[in-house]
């Protein structure tokens, strides 16, 4: 019987690749695309708002949008390592949308542990002025 796999892929390592590869299917996708300058930048900001930029920066790569804001439509609500939005908004493909959002996320505000989001309606040009929303 033919074997569909090279000499070297013995049973161990085979399973070590799949090992490998579930394990990284499981990976947050915030710990995929947050780099090193990243972080860096956000321990300089304050805690409030190291929390409300990696958040913002989580929705970005979930909505796969250019901008997020938490603030548009209302206060965010601030704890240590947790801000709810439900008066957010984000931006993809020029257009501007409502968004509500739930974060929590580490100690050190770094790595983000949970993220619920609810997308909402286009926004109207019209109402970017009064809102100050721009285009990208």
């Amino acid at each position: 019987m033919a074997r569909l796999y090279p000499e070297a892929m013995t049973k161990p390592s085979l399973l070590a690749a799949c090992a490998a590869c579930f394990i990284a299917s499981t990976l947050p996708l915030s710990a995929l695309a947050v780099d090193q300058k990243m972080i860096q930048q956000l321990k300089r900001l304050k805690p409030v708002d190291q929390l409300e930029q990696r958040c913002d920066t989580e929705g970005m790569e979930r909505l796969k949008a250019d901008k997020v804001i938490a603030y548009t439509f209302g206060r965010p609500v601030y704890e240590p390592t947790h801000i709810e939005a439900k008066g957010a908004v984000f931006r993809r493909n020029g257009e501007w949308y409502k968004l509500a959002y739930r974060c929590t996320v580490s100690a050190d505000r770094m790595t983000v542990l949970a993220f619920d989001f609810k997308p909402g309606e286009r926004i109207a040009h019209k109402d970017w002025p009064r809102l100050y929303l721009y285009p990208p």
